[in-house]
């Protein structure tokens, strides 16, 4: 064989450097991803805070509760206007209606361990940034499109529920175990069709993950709305996934509100595999009628330790015909507080529905405008273990409803297990929160209440209130505390600019802080209609139209 020459030699060597620097590119990037910079953060920031926080759900776990018992840096000593303000504001591309996640030392390539914070945006897009870096140059460390080549945000077809664009509404989920947050995304192409998706996005590079994404598709029996030949069709026009995603055991599930309130729908929940993100399950809670869409303002799915899955339904048709064991006669439950199994085939287990649900529905009275809270096991006056859960609606009524025998339909009474009206000055768009032996409330146009619960009752008036009324959509309140002590109770309000509020765990009538406080509008911020504070870390994280404002101690 002749041995090349000196030149050949060369020449060859750099055709195979060139080469592998080509490959090493094609491997770190899809059709999917935004390119950045080749160092994907090239000024990293300060070393990470030490942190062993993660918050991977909407509203820190699946009961719901809002509250984060691991922040040992805030307290109400060092949360007032002096010591405490906004650090900056992390930009995006769209609203953030979305609740942003947070995980501790994340291994990203090339930077090393980082705290991350992931935010999703009503353009469709994915960003993960560094939690400790809150400098608005400050570049994230990936992000991604979730709309594949030619295709956009899906439009909001003249609607004002969300607007002006829909791309990622719903609050993601995130399994360390599997490396993976959860995204579902809708997207429209030129010929007006639209995608819904499920993308499974690694945690530190943001690649696509177990051959994703899986376009969402669904069938079940029925005559209802959107119905072919005794078939209800899952048509992804009509629909928008604005609650939260839920995991158990392996299964992300996902709940389905209307796109426009406009077109014919119905009642949907499909899930899909964690691992596979193939669909696991279909059930339809209204499928011989209309409407019945669960959207819950964009609260989450709440689930008990028995894997048992709760949510609270809009306005649609409910058979007040009801079979032996005091179900719908032909499977339609709208406005309904249902619960459901999360082993496959899911099935509704129980519900509550109000004596006059019908009413309520043909005047768009939603008992589904809120989100549910389940409580932790409390123990009541006969010494049971009571298992809990509460929930209200545009009723303005206080539901708590035993987990164990929810109470069905009374066409005569509500027969559940306690029941508190006049309480809440306007409906509920949000939802309620739980720490330390108090339920927390914010209703539209109302002030925040503490109600606190004495032998497994909640109090039937409130042992204290913020100052502060909030208009629509009302607050869905948050809550920091280091286990029982130094609990702070956080609360957005949506003007224009927008008001962060704090206040004492333990009296609601203390402020702590709240951004208009500071002079020169140091802490101002845009407000956005159904977002919730996350708290992670000495960091308050608020979603904003076009970015994530970022509040904590000052230096």
């Amino acid at each position: 064989m002749r041995r090349p020459s000196l030149n050949e030699f060369l020449l060859l060597s750099a055709a195979i450097f060139f080469a592998l620097l080509l490959a090493g590119c094609s491997s770190s990037s899809t059709s999917t991803t935004v390119p950045g910079p080749p160092n994907p953060n090239p000024n990293p920031g300060p070393d990470p805070a030490p942190s062993s926080v993660d918050v991977l759900t909407y509203h820190y776990d699946n009961l719901r509760s809002g509250e984060n018992l691991q922040e040992t840096i805030l307290t109400p000593a060092n949360v007032n206007s002096s010591k405490f303000g906004k650090l900056g504001e992390l930009l995006v591309d769209g609203k953030v209606d979305a609740q942003p996640l947070y995980l501790s030392n994340v291994s990203i390539p090339g930077v090393g361990a980082r705290n991350v914070l992931y935010v999703v945006t009503e353009h469709g897009t994915v960003f993960a940034f560094d939690a400790d870096n809150v400098s608005a140059s400050a570049p994230p460390f990936w992000k991604i499109t979730t709309q594949s080549p030619g295709e956009g945000p899906s439009d909001d077809r003249g609607c004002y529920q969300v607007t002006p664009e829909i791309g990622i509404t719903a609050t993601p989920v995130i399994d360390r175990t599997r490396g993976a947050i959860y995204v579902v995304a809708v997207s429209k192409d030129a010929a007006a069709n639209y995608f819904h998706r499920i993308h499974a996005l690694d945690l530190a590079t943001g690649k696509e993950l177990f051959g994703g994404p899986t376009t969402i598709t669904a069938s079940f029996p029925g005559t209802g709305a959107g119905s072919t030949g005794g078939t209800v069709v899952f048509d992804p026009r009509e629909y928008n996934e604005r609650p939260g995603l839920l995991e158990i055991n392996g299964t992300v599930y996902t709940t389905w509100g209307s796109h426009c309130d406009a077109g014919p729908y119905s009642s949907w929940v499909i899930s899909y595999s964690a691992d596979t993100l193939k669909q696991t399950s279909v059930l339809n809670l209204a499928p011989n009628g209309s409407a019945g869409g669960i959207w819950m303002s964009g609260a989450a799915p709440a689930a008990d330790p028995a894997g048992n899955i709760y949510f609270l339904i809009g306005n649609g048709t409910f058979d007040t015909a009801l079979n032996a064991s005091g179900f719908p006669s032909r499977g339609d439950c709208g406005n309904c507080f249902a619960k459901i199994s999360s082993a496959a085939p899911v099935k509704l287990l129980d519900y509550f529905t109000p004596l006059n649900t019908v009413a309520e529905s043909a005047a768009d009275e939603d008992l589904g405008s809120g989100g549910p809270l389940l409580l932790p096991d409390l123990t009541d006056a006969s010494g049971t273990t009571r298992h809990l859960a509460v929930g209200s609606g545009k009723d303005a009524i206080i539901f708590v409803l035993d987990r164990d025998n929810m109470g069905k339909f009374n066409a005569t009474q509500n027969n559940i297990y306690q029941q508190i009206s006049t309480q809440l000055a306007g409906g509920e768009f949000a939802k309620p929160s739980y720490f330390n032996g108090t339920v927390y409330y914010g209703a539209v146009g109302d002030n925040l209440k503490a109600f606190p619960i004495v032998n497994a009752k909640l109090a039937i008036a409130p042992s204290s209130q913020s100052s502060a009324q909030f208009p629509f959509p009302g607050v869905t309140p948050s809550i920091s505390a280091n286990g029982a002590m130094n609990g702070i109770v956080w609360a957005v309000e949506n003007t224009a600019p927008a008001v962060l509020h704090a206040y004492d765990a333990a009296s609601l009538a203390t402020e702590l802080y709240n951004s208009s406080q500071a002079s020169s509008g140091r802490d101002n911020f845009a407000g956005n209609k159904f977002i919730t504070a996350m708290i992670a870390n000495g960091k308050v994280f608020v979603g904003t139209p076009a970015s994530v404002a970022v509040f904590g101690p000052l230096q």
